[in-house]
């Protein structure tokens, strides 16, 4: 098409066999679309093309994607909030005819198997490294491995008792996200081969992270999720694991790392200086974590 439109949170670049969807910075806009920056969708990825009326004297341009063609959307299983959607261009009212020549255009560009669900991703997650601060931990995804490194000061018993955390791609057979705008939100790593993968209370699984007020918001979380699902999908092991660890025993030396007890510390002084942790306690723990370095 080699046409370009521009909406209140995004420009649509329109090429011969995608769009490329360029998200504005401001104030008012979505954190996620400001994470998100740009994004290539190809027309072989898209299900469908709808124009609707919008709010506030706006009508809007909605592409929608087929199932398992975009690991985003893919992760965030439809609990993304209608303005957060990154496939929505919301146009003034007095464009509308012109959304509904894109529409038609868009339309005929769809390939084949728009109806099928797609085999394979074909949009691309946020590229690694990416990380977030959870409640009771810190999640750091590097391409090739998850690592949960837990905070004593909101990690359960159970999660302190078995260690941090570092999970293989290779480990793995899916993410699930609930989102942390509703209550008990976490991110969990499926792994592969485990009797009831997805099975038990969040906090107390050392397989996830929980999320709080202020903890794993989705714009950090979600393109996170994103990117570990479309490196799970994308992974091919030499062979199956015929049977997993106990988790438990994933602890190894990663306590001794001295990046993640500076981090540790750090969190703790954070901790301190806002009046949760009494001096005595934290000269106490940062004690401990210099201990075990």
């Amino acid at each position: 098409m080699g046409d370009v439109l521009a909406g209140f949170h995004a420009v649509w670049e329109f090429d011969t066999d995608s769009v490329l969807i360029r998200f504005e910075r401001g104030i008012r806009r979505p954190k996620l679309f400001q994470a998100l920056g740009e994004r290539r969708i190809p027309y072989e990825a898209l299900s469908s093309v709808e124009v609707s009326e919008g709010r506030r004297g706006t009508v809007v341009l909605h592409a929608v994607p087929r199932p398992g063609a975009d690991p985003l959307m893919e992760a965030a299983n439809g609990q993304l909030k209608e303005e957060a959607d990154p496939y929505r261009l919301v146009l003034p009212a007095e464009r509308e005819t012109l959304a509904e020549f894109y529409a038609d255009e868009l339309r005929t560009a769809l390939g084949p198997d728009a109806k099928e669900a797609a085999e394979r991703h074909l949009v691309t997650a946020p590229e690694p490294p990416l990380h977030f601060k959870a409640y009771d931990g810190k999640a750091s995804f590097d391409g090739r491995s998850v690592a949960f490194r837990w905070f004593w000061t909101g990690a359960s018993s159970a999660k302190w008792k078995c260690g941090d955390q570092t999970f293989t791609v290779g480990e793995l057979a899916g993410v699930e996200w609930r989102s942390p705008e509703v209550f008990n939100g976490y991110l969990r790593l499926l792994e592969r081969g485990a009797v009831e993968p997805g099975k038990g209370e969040a906090d107390q699984d050392p397989a996830a992270v929980v999320f709080g007020l202020g903890y794993g918001p989705v714009h950090e979380s979600l393109p996170f999720a994103a990117a570990v699902l479309q490196a799970v999908r994308a992974a091919e092991p030499e062979q199956e694991t015929a049977e997993r660890e106990p988790v438990c025993r994933r602890a190894g030396d990663a306590r001794r790392d001295p990046a993640d007890i500076a981090d540790r510390i750090r969190h703790l002084g954070e901790l301190h200086d806002a009046g949760l942790l009494t001096d005595d306690e934290f000269s106490a723990k940062k004690a401990e974590l210099l201990a075990e370095l």
